[in-house]
């Protein structure tokens, strides 16, 4: 017999003997995996898949609508930026997007790495707000560029000390120029003015919205040869709101929903199409018992003669005026002009 027999044989024994059997000592979870469990190691907002009980408790509040259409505004914005940062820094310039998210503004304000400047900006015609927030690396290689720093060298960074007047002057200067392009971008959707309203480093100072609404989170990345940084821009669903409508379309192309091949075709055919003209020659108001008592043979004198005043419709449409006459045995009418658009409606 081995000895592992004999160990737990001695156990059997133990136990049938009335006396406790020394147990394992339970394992004790450290931090880092209670943390793993409940899906707190990524940084909310971080743009990674959380995993354990935090997707079981976000699963049904993280779940925002699609919009395709904003989706080719940033598209849009990508290459219009690209264009005007060059003229602005002088400069190759190239921007991309890493990828657009939808999230809670709360989740949000946490993951923002300080040191940054949010540029808080208003949507004029949608009256509400949107928040833009750029990166420390973004803000030295932008003030490096803009005063005219070597090229091949990385922007200098010192932590540890407030944004000075100038550099906080120049990066307003680059907001300027990227709010302009938002504005830009949403102009074949719905024409829009965003201003820039005040400068923070602060998230606490860039509250614009309740923490627990949804926002829609765009990731843009500026390179500048060996400099560059990261650009966010936050829209609340509460601000697209008032064009949710207009960005929930599917389309493809730069039209925006427009299809010239379908609207000529469309024109060309509605010119063939057959359409029924009546002519109203007399209108008498009966009782329904006389109408219902109808039987064939019956007639029904109507008050119009040669030359009478009638109206011509297309279904419940008034289109002309005419009178009635004769032309080679039948009774027609002759046209003197259209009815004035106050008068195209419906007969009563």
């Amino acid at each position: 017999m081995s000895e592992a027999d004999d160990a737990l044989a001695a156990a059997w024994g133990a136990e049938l003997d009335g006396e406790p059997v020394a147990a394992e000592p339970a394992r004790v979870l450290n931090q880092a995996e209670i943390d793993s469990l409940l899906g707190f190691d990524d940084a909310p907002g971080g743009g990674e898949a959380v995993s354990g009980m935090q997707r079981i408790i976000s699963s049904g509040l993280v779940s925002y609508e699609r919009l395709p259409m904003l989706e080719i505004v940033f598209d849009r914005l990508v290459r219009i930026m690209s264009t005007s940062l060059r003229n602005f820094t002088s400069d190759n310039v190239e921007v991309s997007i890493d990828n657009i998210v939808s999230l809670r503004f709360g989740d949000y304000l946490n993951s923002i790495p300080l040191p940054a400047m949010l540029a808080v900006f208003k949507a004029e015609e949608w009256d509400n707000y949107g928040l833009m927030v750029i990166d420390s690396a973004m803000i030295y290689s932008i003030v490096d560029v803009l005063l005219g720093g070597r090229r091949g060298t990385a922007a200098m960074r010192i932590e540890g000390r407030p944004y000075t007047t100038i550099e906080r002057t120049l990066v307003e200067r680059l907001i300027q120029v990227v709010l302009a392009d938002l504005s830009a971008s949403f102009d074949p959707i719905c024409p829009v003015t965003f201003r820039f309203e005040r400068l923070e480093v602060n998230p606490r100072f860039a509250a614009i919205s309740r923490l627990s609404n949804a926002a829609v989170l765009g990731r843009l990345r500026v390179d500048m040869e060996d400099r560059g940084g990261r650009m966010e821009l936050l829209l609340p669903y509460a601000t697209l709101e008032p064009v949710r409508e207009l960005l929930l379309q599917q389309f493809m192309g730069e039209k925006f929903g427009r299809d010239s091949i379908w609207e000529t075709h469309l024109a060309e055919e509605l010119w063939s199409t057959d359409i029924t003209l009546d002519v109203v020659l007399d209108e008498q108001v009966m009782r329904l018992s006389d109408v219902v008592a109808f039987k064939p043979g019956d007639r029904i004198l109507l008050n119009t003669s040669a030359g009478a005043a009638v109206q011509v419709l297309c279904g419940a449409v008034k289109l002309f005026q005419a009178q009635v006459g004769r032309r080679k045995n039948h009774v027609a009418v002759r046209i003197d002009g259209a009815l004035e658009r106050g008068a195209l409606a419906a007969p009563e």
